[in-house]
């Protein structure tokens, strides 16, 4: 507990696989923070695009 594992890939599917959370960053911001099991391609598209997600991890 405790520690963290910054992971940069452009496969979606490594992502979802190894990831407890995902944070998108875009332009230098953060625009979305999901959950693996609560999330979609479309979603992480969408993030990745600029667009921002209405909520955080976990809700």
């Amino acid at each position: 507990m405790g520690k963290a594992v910054i992971l940069v890939s452009y496969e979606l599917d490594e992502i979802l696989q190894l990831s407890d959370r995902i944070i998108v960053l875009y332009e230098g911001r953060i625009v979305g923070e999901v959950l693996p099991e609560h999330t979609s391609d479309q979603e992480l598209g969408c993030m990745m695009a600029g667009q921002e997600t209405g909520g955080a991890a976990g809700e």
